[in-house]
């Protein structure tokens, strides 16, 4: 098998999950960049059976000095001596010294990339600056359609394109899911969070006991993850829901779901207090950020799952709720919408500033069980093909097409481009 090294900035289970699929069909150094990651809490992760390094085990990869972070790094590739290196994306310092590296010791290095047109500003001579940096690769693997469109924009001949950046281990969600509303979950798996999990769906409703499901959202408390908006938009989905006379209410108030939002960051504050404005305390829960581990219970509970950020170069999160049997519901500028969206059928995409149209359709998952179901079954059938299984073999045709080129050099220009941005 190849020895390949690929680096991230710090392994989160997503991580994992794909280093230990990429460990089958490659002989695999992961080399994590720091211990702690600065976006997520992330318990450390065992990794039983990969070859795993290091760089800054006191800290994120932040805390070091470039100089240290680059003696380091060169020192751990040396050892190794890869065939090929893998990197997360052009932007982060690790990523190009291991191309500084790779350029320097003629091994060609692969961009693992989930990149759109359109997940933020563009100015002409940044686009200039990212061209100079990807003629500079061998190979990319990218998440989907939209991010090979603009590798290919970037410069990347099509051919040197892999599919499979972006999965999750599929089986870890169904699974768990599967156990949990079957209820064969064993007594120690039955955890805390599980039980919190339950209880949201079971608690007791003003109308009466009734086992009743929720939108689920999952995001981290920030700018771009479009939280306020989605509050105000299930508050017009209430209204929308709300029936003209009593008999009606007695009818329909058990159809109007709650909103769960799990997750932590720094706009929680300003999401409750809106949650108060409007009204919402008893049917908006926010239970806090919760371990890989602890989802399924969060995915078993839900009818349906939401994703609202206003840009978003994949969402993770989404093909987590596909696979745990979800219809769901994706902003237009999400990067996985493209792929894994099928209007109708599994779901429906959303402009993420349109709060009207939000609402509209969270009526109208909610209002059909018998139709909701079926687009659940539709996503488990689409995300069947993005799991594991697909990164392992977009990763096997990235190293075969980087080794097949011709080794890369790079020029005055470059260099002093590359030096600039890794000092920056």
């Amino acid at each position: 098998m190849p020895r390949v090294a690929i680096l991230f900035d710090n392994f989160g289970p997503y991580h994992l999950a794909r280093l230990k699929a990429a460990s089958q069909v490659c002989d695999v150094l992961a080399v994590e960049f720091g211990s702690l990651s600065l976006e997520y809490d992330w318990k450390a992760s065992e990794s039983f059976g990969l070859k795993r390094v290091m760089i800054n085990s006191r800290g994120s990869s932040q805390d070091l000095s470039t100089k240290e972070f680059q003696k380091q790094l060169y020192s751990i590739l040396c050892d190794f001596n890869p065939e090929v290196v893998l990197v997360p994306g052009w932007g982060h310092r690790g990523a190009l010294l291991a191309l500084q590296w790779g350029l320097t010791h003629r091994v060609p290095v692969i961009c693992m990339s989930e990149s759109t047109r359109w997940d933020a500003e563009r100015s002409p001579i940044k686009e200039w600056v990212k061209t100079r940096m990807i003629s500079l690769f061998s190979a990319a693997l990218v998440g989907g359609t939209p991010h090979r469109s603009y590798m290919e924009e970037l410069g990347m001949h099509s051919e040197r394109i892999s599919f499979g950046y972006d999965a999750v281990d599929n089986g870890f969600f169904s699974e768990g899911v599967r156990k949990i509303v079957e209820g064969r979950e064993s007594r120690a798996e039955r955890t805390a969070v599980q039980e919190e999990a339950r209880e949201i769906r079971f608690r007791r409703l003003e109308m009466g006991e009734k086992k009743k499901p929720y939108f689920l959202a999952s995001a981290r408390f920030i700018k771009k993850k479009n939280l306020p908006r989605l509050l105000r938009a299930y508050a017009h989905y209430r209204a929308k829901n709300l029936p003209s006379t009593l008999d009606v209410r007695l009818s329909t108030a058990q159809s109007t779901w709650d909103l769960v939002i799990i997750g932590d960051g720094e706009l929680r504050s300003e999401l409750e207090k809106l949650r108060s404005e409007l009204g919402l305390e008893d049917c908006i829960q926010m239970p806090g950020f919760k371990q890989y581990a602890e989802l399924p219970a969060f995915y078993a509970s839900a009818g349906a799952f939401i994703h609202a950020s206003t840009t978003e170069q994949w969402g993770l999160v989404v093909n987590e709720a596909m696979a745990s049997g979800l219809p769901v519901l994706v902003s237009n500028r999400c990067g996985c919408a493209t792929d894994l969206v099928q209007e109708g059928e599994n779901g429906w995409t959303f402009d993420p500033f349109n709060e009207e149209q939000m609402a509209d359709l969270m009526l109208r998952i909610s209002s059909d069980e018998a139709g909701r179901l079926k687009m659940g079954v539709k996503s488990r059938d689409i995300i069947a093909i993005w799991g594991l299984d697909r990164f392992a073999s977009g990763l096997t045709g990235a190293v075969q097409d980087a080794l097949s080129e011709p080794r890369k050099g790079a020029g005055i220009l470059d260099r002093l481009l590359l030096s600039v941005l890794i000092r920056r």
